[in-house]
């Protein structure tokens, strides 16, 4: 009997699983909401299982509820993360919360009704609702944990397995779900008076569900989609910032006043606004540090590959380099293959740092993005060190940069910090 429990169990992560793909891959043509909708319905049912529906397994005993859909629906929010961005995730992830706290505020409500039999024997077990009601407001609160906590890990853990997205869709899912087990028998044992036994079952069947949606994941990555066009090494703070509705700078900005080709603010808005930046930056005692980024080779990027690559090369580093920036952050196309990018309240070390990881993070995904691999050399400059003005910060921060193109490329050259 276990042992066909644990092939349903399967059989019903592949439909789930084959389902929800379908309709994220389908996503261009019938709506992202389809999508979000199949993702929410199920929450009930996930409740309701894990409340009164178990099994047995040859570890222990589970509930498929957990198992599969809930397992299931944590790793596709981080799907459509890893899809899409972190705009289009927190939907459903705020979408779910509202929603089931609205069930549970509105059952509230309609359990004070005085109600009537309309067939024998069919009475509503109030005492049931109100168990599940609980179970309903603390699993949402877990979820709405749990989803955030797994893209925030997913891309913490991005320098270490950046390459690797099963791996750090295994890794990310194994923690949260171990955290979310934890969680929700607490909750579960206080309600129901469920086992400990339950909680180990249940922790290993959750583990067993990742590793199945994890190979499914890779399965799909490798027959039916491009594995490059999933790949995502974002700083977990500008993530966490989306996810809870802290924009970023430049989503303030109209979009005339950028770049058309990059997406990055143009020279315009560079010498209109920098040297404002830069003045009330040195008003205020702030620090400021200038990086002027320029793209190595670039010239014999279009001599061997054609204009439509090059421009292709300066789409995706200038994305790489959006996807970057801090909320005080602003960068401009200077011109050509150059890129400046001014940095409030950043000293020259971490500027420096933050070089060094643009640095990386086009070099490591340009040679999955492009058709050869791209690197930057970067030159940093410091307000007050390298004078007061935007005139002398970027002739600092430019001198610096020759030398690093003169020393080999590919490198990241800022003050004397000794």
């Amino acid at each position: 009997m276990a042992s066909s429990n644990a092939l349903l169990l399967f059989a019903q992560a592949i439909v789930y699983f084959a389902v929800m793909m379908s309709l994220l891959r389908a996503r261009r043509a019938i709506g992202i909401g389809v999508f979000m909708c199949a993702l929410g319905v199920m929450h009930f049912l996930e409740t309701y299982l894990a409340a009164v529906f178990y099994i047995e397994l040859p570890f222990g005993i589970v509930s498929p509820g957990s198992t599969v859909l809930f397992s299931g629906k944590l790793l596709m929010i981080l799907l459509l993360y890893i899809r899409e961005d972190a705009q289009i995730v927190r939907q459903p992830i705020y979408g779910l919360l509202i929603g089931n706290f609205l069930i549970v505020a509105l059952v509230m409500i309609l359990r004070n009704h005085e109600t009537i039999q309309v067939a024998v024997g069919r009475l509503p077990d109030i005492a049931f609702v109100d168990e599940i009601g609980w179970l309903m407001v603390w699993g949402t609160i877990l979820l709405f944990i749990d989803a955030i906590a797994i893209i925030v890990l997913y891309e913490k853990i991005g320098d270490l397995f950046g390459r690797h997205l099963g791996l750090r869709f295994l890794i990310s899912g194994a923690i949260v779900l171990t955290f979310d087990q934890a969680g929700f028998f607490l909750a579960l044992h206080i309600v129901t008076g469920a086992p400990l036994q339950v909680f180990f079952g249940g922790w290993a069947a959750k583990m067993v569900a990742v590793v199945v949606y994890t190979a499914l994941f890779v399965a799909y990555l490798k027959y039916f989609s491009s594995r490059e066009r999933w790949l995502t090494n974002r700083p977990f703070r500008d993530v966490f910032n989306e996810l809870t509705y802290r924009e970023r700078y430049w989503d303030l900005v109209e979009a005339t006043s950028r770049d058309h080709l990059t997406g990055a603010l143009d020279r315009r808005l560079y010498d209109k606004d920098a040297p404002k930046i830069v003045k009330a930056n040195l008003k205020d005692g702030r620090p400021l540090t200038m990086l002027v980024i320029d793209i190595d080779h670039f010239k014999r990027v279009n001599d061997q590959h054609g204009h439509e690559t090059g421009d292709k090369v300066l789409k995706s580093i200038s994305g790489i380099l959006l996807d970057n920036l801090r909320s005080d952050d602003h960068l401009y196309r200077f011109g050509g293959e150059e890129f400046v990018l001014l940095c409030e309240r950043l000293a020259p070390e971490g500027a420096v740092s933050l070089g060094e990881r643009l640095r990386r993070a086009i070099e490591r995904q340009s040679q999955y993005l492009l058709p050869e691999k791209i690197t930057v050399s970067i030159g940093v400059s410091s307000l007050t060190d390298d004078g007061e003005t935007l005139e002398q910060l970027f002739q600092a921060a430019d001198q610096r940069l020759y030398k690093a193109k003169s020393s080999g490329r590919n490198k990241v050259l800022g003050p004397d910090l000794s």
